[in-house]
């Protein structure tokens, strides 16, 4: 998802706690992030960004705090830019500094920002010189399978070989395990685990998709929990979050929202979560509603001012007619 579509400020109501447990599994720093009722570690922040080395986090902070919710995402990429500029003062001190592993898990719905972050992820490791690059290729199970038996290893080393130097993103790993011991996605399973022992610390590899498909697909393959020391939760959006979203995606976009339009989307939201059982909470549900909303009144505006033009309010302007909200 765009990470404008995304952005915000504030805060939302009913923010949960979160709890940030980090435990030690073969030597390995295992770190769950996930949403909880346990109190917030108390983490002094401020102190640290007095500090003058925290001028290269300032940008990656821009771009979080332009995003609704995800506090707990956000904590955690600040306890890795704080892990990072430690592990170079205790460097440059003459302690032990080994090398850490990062490849990750992100675990949640569709639309809940797992790319966005991941974007933001790699520009903090560039910035700290953990990538070189630092730039994020994304595929799914399409681009890592192929046809015949040793074509999808193949494929799988070359999109490997492009993110050296950045983050391989992919998105529905899960899918990769769907087909048994003779579908080629296996293949390409061990092949990636493969990669990640031969190019050791060039490449950080992210698997995303939902929280119990991936914690099955985790278990396809003996290699692959140790191998994954950092595991995220990501949550679905509130309501209230989403309507943020909502005008959010609309002001970008040169639109506004009327208040009754708002309340017609809140209501859609609320009946959606309690009628269905496919998860929607997320943004981009509400993206596919604001730019179907804008098509149905750029329709509305041609008949109303068949003879003449709008003006610039009406241009901008959703009313409760333009969203044509489907109920399942």
């Amino acid at each position: 998802m765009n990470g404008r579509a995304m952005a915000a400020g504030g805060g939302q109501e009913g923010r949960p706690s979160r709890q940030i447990n980090v435990v030690l599994r073969n030597h390995t720093d295992l770190y769950s992030v996930q949403g909880g009722s346990a109190a917030e570690a108390d983490t002094p922040q401020t102190q640290i960004k007095d500090n003058p080395q925290f001028a290269m986090y300032q940008d990656i902070q821009k771009e979080l705090d332009e995003l609704v919710g995800l506090e707990s995402i956000k904590d955690f990429v600040f306890e890795i830019y704080a892990f990072l500029q430690i592990a170079q003062m205790r460097a440059q001190a003459g302690l032990v500094s080994g090398s850490h592993v990062y490849h990750m898990v992100f675990k949640g719905n569709p639309g809940t920002g797992k790319t966005t972050v991941a974007r933001i992820v790699a520009k903090l490791f560039q910035k700290m010189g953990v990538l070189t690059k630092g730039h994020l290729i994304e595929v799914e199970r399409a681009d890592l399978v192929g046809e015949y038996i040793g074509h999808t290893a193949q494929k799988t080393r070359d999109l490997v070989k492009k993110s050296l130097g950045g983050i391989l993103f992919i998105d529905e790993a899960y899918s990769l395990a769907r087909g048994g011991e003779k579908d080629f996605g296996k293949e390409a399973i061990d092949t990636l685990v493969k990669a990640m022992e031969d190019h050791k610390n060039q490449f950080i590899l992210i698997l995303a998709g939902y929280s119990e498909e991936i914690d099955f697909f985790m278990q396809t393959n003996p290699g692959l929990p140790s191998r994954f020391p950092i595991q995220i939760e990501f949550p679905d959006y509130s309501i209230d979050q989403l309507i943020q979203i909502s005008e959010l995606m609309a002001k970008e976009r040169d639109y506004i929202l009327m208040p009754q339009s708002i309340l017609k989307l809140k209501q859609h939201l609320l009946d959606e979560k309690n009628d269905t059982s496919q998860a929607f909470s997320n943004a981009r549900y509400v993206r596919n509603i604001i730019e179907k909303s804008i098509r149905h009144q750029a329709v509305r505006l041609l008949n109303q001012y068949s003879t003449g033009s709008p003006g610039k309010l009406e241009l901008m302007t959703l009313r409760t007619e333009d969203l044509k909200l489907e109920t399942k």
